[in-house]
């Protein structure tokens, strides 16, 4: 059955003929005539009882009409779909991020300019951030640190420092820094495999020479801050992501550059359908704008 035959059928039934019918589709009236007239023929059924020039419908005419107005009305909802998603006047998009601070800031500069557009956000390490994207579970991601692959298109954001912090308490805690060497004998608290930040400290520590113990894996931050006021070791930290406390104290890493990256990421093949590319265009201008802000001669994406 083409849809032409039952939308010439809907318009003789609701305007009463097949003349009034065609004037409505702006088409011919035999060719109305013809494509009912196919409907009825390979059917094997009448779906009109003509009376001159006027009709009225059988009643396998008046259940198909029920039928078929129906369909009509879901293909004007499937169309008022296409068009205000097309236009981001509706949609969803589903962020992956490997932590709060940077997703959210871009995220307050999507819902502003696309306020219709619903949002979700999960949230993992860069290995499952990366994963979400693969298998198509995220639209878009925010991670740190990430392998070249020619399956996804990256968007450099920010880069901060990785800094190590210890208790109040602590011998450390009189200093403003040290150096990698003083973490050799520290019992280390590190999070999961996979983490940018463990990535980031252990190239570090391994292009010196040095494998602190490690006392404990931890999967959060926030049970590794935990684990530091408990006194159960040190840990490494996004200079950007520590919460400052009066039990805690943090120190700068001296003798290397140890640093996260912060990177949009996306399927390469979605850069640019219409809700990949506007979250894209968004980070663009939070990016053009931290430009613009920047003193002359500071650094392109060092922060701090």
């Amino acid at each position: 059955m083409r849809l032409a035959h039952l939308r010439s059928f809907v318009a003789v039934a609701r305007h009463g003929g097949f003349t009034a019918g065609a004037r409505a589709l702006h088409v011919s009236q035999p060719t109305v005539t013809a494509q009912v007239r196919a409907l009825e023929d390979t059917y094997a059924v009448e779906l009109f009882r003509r009376r001159g020039r006027s009709v009225a419908l059988t009643a396998t005419g008046e259940a198909l009409y029920g039928v078929a107005q129906r369909i009509f009305e879901q293909e004007e909802e499937a169309l008022a779909l296409l068009r205000n998603t097309g236009a981001l006047r509706a949609g969803h998009l589903r962020v992956g991020a490997v932590g709060p601070y940077h997703v959210m800031e871009m995220l307050g500069a999507f819902r502003t300019r696309y306020p219709a557009i619903d949002l979700a956000i999960s949230m993992g390490n860069s290995e499952q951030v990366v994963q979400g994207l693969l298998d198509r579970s995220t639209d878009v991601a925010v991670l740190a640190q990430y392998a070249p692959d020619a399956r996804l298109h990256f968007v450099p954001f920010r880069s901060h420092r990785v800094v190590v912090f210890v208790r109040r308490d602590h011998r450390f805690a009189r200093r403003r820094g040290i150096r990698l060497a003083d973490l050799a004998r520290e019992p280390l608290l590190v999070r999961e495999r996979g983490s940018t930040t463990r990535k980031a400290l252990d190239d570090a520590l391994q292009a010196a020479g040095i494998t602190p113990p490690v006392a404990m894996e931890i999967g959060s931050r926030e049970a590794i801050r935990e684990a530091v006021i408990q006194g159960l070791g040190v840990a490494g930290v996004s200079e950007v992501e520590f919460v400052p406390d009066p039990r805690l104290h943090v120190l700068g890493i001296l003798d290397a550059v140890v640093e996260t990256h912060a990177h949009v990421a996306c399927l390469a093949e979605r850069r640019n359908s219409r809700v990949v590319a506007a979250f894209l265009h968004v980070v663009d201008a939070l990016l053009a704008k931290r430009s613009a802000n920047r003193p002359p001669g500071g650094p392109a994406h060092r922060v701090g």
